[in-house]
């Protein structure tokens, strides 16, 4: 599986021990940066893994920020983009069961690595339940913005 990674400064650390993470379960990662804890915008970030998981460069996204929640906004601008950002398990792992999220975003503020490392391997282990109502809903979202 391809992995695209990216962080601001505020998550670069969290990123870095990511990167480990996945490079060490076997996993080919694309990392978008940042490469240090310099000031960086992340709205560039969300965008490159977003375009990446959009365009199937890759076929999952992970951002780190400060809190998250400013990486999953820029995220999900990106046009097939579903961003979620992740708290615990149980919820990571039912918004790749019944929302086929494809871009996890943690806050760097609020989840110690070893948790981001459990949310990481939910994520990225977790399928698509591919059931009637979940594909219906699906669709309705790809075609918000398009009317």
């Amino acid at each position: 599986m391809k992995v695209a990674i990216g962080a601001d400064h505020a998550g670069f650390l969290l990123k870095q021990s990511l990167v480990r993470c996945l490079l060490a379960a076997g996993y080919d990662v694309r990392d978008y940066g940042t490469d240090s804890t310099e000031s960086a915008d992340y709205p560039d970030f969300a965008e490159a893994v977003g375009i990446a998981v959009a365009d199937g460069q890759v076929d999952r996204g992970v951002l780190v920020c400060y809190t998250g929640a400013g990486m999953s906004i820029a995220a999900n601008k990106v046009p097939g983009v579903r961003a979620t950002l992740g708290w615990n398990a149980e919820q990571v792992q039912l918004t790749r069961e019944h929302n086929d999220a494809n871009v996890l975003t943690l806050g760097a503020k609020f989840t110690e690595p070893a948790l981001a490392e459990t949310l990481l391997q939910v994520f990225l282990t977790t399928p698509f339940s591919e059931g009637e109502r979940h594909t219906r809903r699906l669709a309705k979202i790809a075609k918000i913005g398009k009317e």
